[in-house]
Formats: C-alpha cells, structure tokens, sequence
C-alpha cells in the first residue's frame, strides 16, 4: 500500500498541471451536486404567479402574498410513487423509536399494564380500549380478518386494518398478531394477562398470550360498516314491485347476514337484502335507488339464526352490499369519432382529479384524458393516459394548470375544488407515498412538510382565481359535495360533457365508486400537521376562494373550510 501511495505522490510532482487539473475538476464536480441539491423541485414563477391578485375575480379582493411557484407545463413530477405492495394494504409505519413515548419501566405485569393505559388515552379520538379478553385458538373471540406481523405491529395500524374493513372491534394478541370482529365472544379477565409490548411499539400493550386487547373503534361514518367483505348500506323501505327491483327471493327461516349475502354473491348479485325471514338478491335500479335511508330502528328485528345482528322485517329491508362487481358501468372505450371540444377536469393537485375521472368514465362508458402522463394510472385501467391531451379521442382531459394561456387552450372546464387542508395533505401523501400510500413520518416532521405548504397553500387559491377569470365555460363542483351527494353532482359533470346516461348507469356507479386511488382507514396522522401561522394564512386564501366565487353568483365554499 505504502509503495502505491509513493508511486502517485511521484506522478504528480513530475506533471503539476495534472494535479492542479485534477483539483480544479473535483472541485467543479463538488459545486456542480451542490448547485443541483439547492435547485432540485425548487419551482419557477409564472407571470400569473408574480402578480397573483391581478387575477382576482372580486374587485378589490387582494389576495394575501402567493410565494413562489410554478403552475406552467413544468408540472411533470409524479412524486416518489413508489409503493409497498403489502397483502392488508399500505398501511401508516408507526411512530419510530425516537418518538414513541418515554415511560419508567417499573418492572412486572401490571406494570405494563399500567404503561398500556397511558397510550391507549392517546387513542380515544378514533377507539376506545375496553379490556383484556380470553382468547381461545379454536374459538375465537373477534372472528373476522386477521393478520401477523412479527416486527412492526403497533395499535394504532390493527386499528386501523379492523376500521378500513368496516369492524366494530380490533383486538391484539401476543404482540404481534391483530383481529377484526363485529362482536366479541369471549370473557373479560384481568388487565394483568394483557401483559405484552407490541412488537413496532415499546410501551404499548398488544395483549398477551391468548389474550387480546381489545378496543371498540369509532366509525367516522355509519355507511363504512361491514359484515365480514359485505359493505353496509342500511335500511330501506321495501320497494313497491319487489319481483322486479329484487328478482331473487329465498325463505330463510334461520335467517343470518351471512347466509344471504354468500347466496347472493353465489347468484351474482351486488346487493342483498334481508327480510326478517327472507332474502332478496339485485342491482340498485331506479325502482330500488338505495337513495332514501329509513331509521335503523325500523329494521331493527334480531336474526334468528345472530343474535347480535339485525334482519329487517317483510316491511323494512336491511342492505348490504357483495363483493361481486356491478359490470352494468364498467365497459369503456375511446370516442367513435374526433370531439370538436375540449373540456378539461381542472383541478388543485390532491383534490380528487384521479377519483373524479373514476367517475366520468364508469358514468359516460368513455376514457377520459390527461395533459400529463402517468404510468402508474395507465397500468391501472385509464387507457387514454397514453394519448396526447389533443387527441380529441377522450371525453374530458385531466389537467393540474393554471396560466392564462394552459387555461384559454380549453373550450369548458369542470373545476374540482376540494378544502385546502384535505388537499394539501392529500397531494403531500402522493409524492411521497404514491396514489394510494402515506408520506412517512420523517416527511411530516422534517423541512418538507413547512416547504411543501409554503409552496402549494398559495397556489390552491392561484388555481380557482386563474380558471374563474380565464376559463370559457366552467362548472364548479366541490369534492365535498360530489362524495356526499354523487348521483346528483355526477349528473351535472357528464351533462356538461354532452352525453346522455341513463340513470340505472348513474346508480351502478354510486356502488362502484372508490375504485383503485382511495386512502381508506383512519385518519393517518395522530397530530394536526397545521401550525398556527400556516392555519392564519390558508385561512386568507379561504376567504379570497370564497368571495371570489360568491362575485360570480356561485356557491361559496363548504362551511367546513373554516374555522379550523
């Protein structure tokens, strides 16, 4: 080595240029990563940019300052689509050892115990924990889904598996092993038998040996409920021509939720409705909408064959809905001939543009396109992902733009506008989760998240202002609205789209809604990722959106955009 060494010290005291050379381009190389490293995702600014308030579409609405941004053609990036192909989904990673909490360990069962009740106050937002349970491997207490994990397993993702399902209860074993139930069927025992830390989380109690922990979760909406994979719908007036709306009917005298839904998967149908003693199996048609819920409490007759489950009454239908798939909306293709228009889905990066397409083309039966190209998407079903945005081939083209001259190339606009603090999170989660995963914990409390919203919160507002002054011929639909009033909302979009869908179509789709980009389960995040300072001036560009729709004699934003 020493002989080397000398060797290269000889060869450039006989050559000093080559030294010198050498220093000058490793210098060069340094600088130039460096310069690289600064610049990298830094956007430029657009002349609408620089001046943002000169869009203002309210006279003498001045927009708060915008910060710098790019919202040309420039916006190609797809993010770190990158996603963890795991078998129960992408889930949230738990805390990391650095964060998780700091408890003395006292020593002893009860001890952890003791531990286990500190974090479980942390998750009273979304459940309750109720006791240690008995858990027997040949009959088991929580009997729906289940899975293992022997390195990661916290809380709050067992929770979050048993809540994306739609159970009742999630319960932890062993400090590894999570399951799902609707009801639990065991005996309580001793806090003390609970005596496991959970394999991802030090300090948190994840049962014991034969012991779950077991927490009743807190469904944000009733419509999330589920037996098993049937979805709950809930209860409906029996319809007046039942032969017709639900032509597969079959006596059940020992009635069970799970007898009729597995009979009407088994004859294909996407919806099953129990009777008292009956089961009814069909389609949601225009003589069974699912669109007018009766109080529960009129359906509320127990099974026969479940005591904890309710089987409606010959008056009163309890729903739910298969896994089988409603294939009434799902053939698509390419327009017949070239669209002499072009109507763009404008939309804020986050606010739902992906699942607004989903819809479009499962209501009109026709791709619809994008003025950026997206491999993931197209591997996904949007076939008109690969063709030019001016292809004319396509029903509407997705677009993230917002200059005058990206806005003008549009002969009409639907413009999706969905709650600032939704989508700047939704779109964060994108670039650094992919579609349908979660930026990591390190992304929402390292620089990115602040620099993320510094950049993006001022130009959410840039995007309503510019589509507003500059759009021809714009509908404003506002994410909130489209998921809680879909067929209605839905109709308005592909009647601007020229195309004429019978309304069987539109309700084939309110069952076919989520597709393949929906961010189920429980709220990702333990903490509200918003500062003050962030809220006060997203706040502003609320109230800028909001005047700046009602000056057109629009509808103004949802109430629940502020106060935050």
């Amino acid at each position: 080595m020493a002989k080397l060494w000398f060797k290269f010290q000889r060869y450039f005291r006989r050559k000093p240029v080559r030294f010198f050379t050498f220093l000058v381009l490793y210098l060069t190389a340094g600088s130039l990563v460096f310069l690289h490293s600064g610049f990298v995702g830094q956007p430029a600014v657009s002349q609408n940019q620089a001046n943002p308030a000169a869009g203002a579409p309210v006279e003498g609405a001045e927009l708060p300052f915008l910060g710098d941004l790019n919202l040309g053609r420039a916006f190609r990036d797809t993010g770190e689509t990158s996603s963890i192909a795991r078998r129960y989904g992408p889930w949230f990673k738990g805390k990391d050892g650095n964060e998780r909490a700091k408890l003395v360990d006292y020593g002893g069962a009860w001890s952890r115990a003791l531990k286990g009740r500190v974090i479980r106050e942390k998750e009273e937002e979304r459940a309750k924990y109720i006791g240690c349970y008995l858990d027997d491997t040949q009959s088991r207490a929580l009997r729906g889904v289940s899975f293992f994990d022997y390195k990661k397993m916290t809380v709050f993702r067992c929770q979050d598996n048993c809540a994306e399902r739609g159970y009742l209860y999630a319960g932890l074993e062993f400090g590894a092993e999570c399951y799902c139930g609707h009801k639990i069927q065991a005996t309580n025992v001793s806090e003390a038998e609970c005596d496991m830390d959970c394999k991802g989380e030090r300090g948190s109690v994840c049962g014991g040996a034969n012991r779950l922990s077991v927490y009743r979760l807190q469904l944000a909406q009733e419509s999330a409920r589920r037996y098993g994979s049937a979805v709950f719908r809930g209860c409906f007036r029996r319809p007046d021509n039942l032969s017709l709306a639900l032509p597969v009917t079959a006596a059940m005298p020992n009635m069970s939720v799970d007898k009729c839904v597995d009979l009407c998967t088994e004859k294909e149908y996407p919806l099953a409705a129990l009777a008292g003693t009956a089961c009814h199996c069909g389609f949601p048609t225009t003589r069974f909408p699912l669109h007018e819920r009766e109080d529960e409490q009129l359906c509320a007759q127990k099974c026969s064959a479940e005591e904890f489950e309710s089987c409606g009454t010959p008056s009163y239908f309890i729903v739910y809905q298969t896994q089988v798939q409603d294939n009434r909306c799902m053939d698509r293709r390419f327009l017949p001939a070239k669209s002499k228009q072009l109507i763009a889905l404008a939309s804020f990066p986050g606010a739902g543009n992906t699942w607004a397409r989903h819809l479009i083309e499962l209501a009109t039966g026709f791709y619809t396109g994008s003025y950026y190209f997206d491999g993931s998407l197209y591997n996904k079903g949007f076939k008109g992902e690969r063709d030019h945005w001016r292809s004319g081939r396509t029903i509407c083209i997705k677009t993230h733009e917002s200059g005058q001259k990206e806005i003008e190339a549009f002969d009409a606009a639907i413009l999706l506008i969905r709650n600032p603090y939704k989508a700047l999170m939704a779109e964060f989660n994108r670039k650094y989760g992919g579609h349908i995963g979660f930026a990591a914990h390190a992304h929402w409390k390292g620089k990115e998240w602040p620099e993320f919203v510094r950049n993006y919160a001022p130009w959410w507002a840039t995007h309503t202002l510019d589509w507003l002054k500059f759009g021809k011929k714009v509908l404003v639909v506002h994410f909130e609205d489209l998921k809680q009033d879909l067929f209605v909302q839905l109709g308005r979009m592909v009647g601007l789209l020229g195309v004429a869908v019978r309304e069987d179509r539109l309700l084939c789709v309110e069952s076919q809604k989520d597709g393949n980009f929906k961010r189920s389960g429980l709220r990702k995040l333990e903490y509200d990722p918003y500062t003050a300072d962030m809220q006060k001036t997203i706040s502003a560009y609320i109230k800028t959106v909001d005047a700046a729709l009602k000056g057109r004699n629009l509808t103004g934003v949802p109430d629940d955009y502020y106060p935050r």
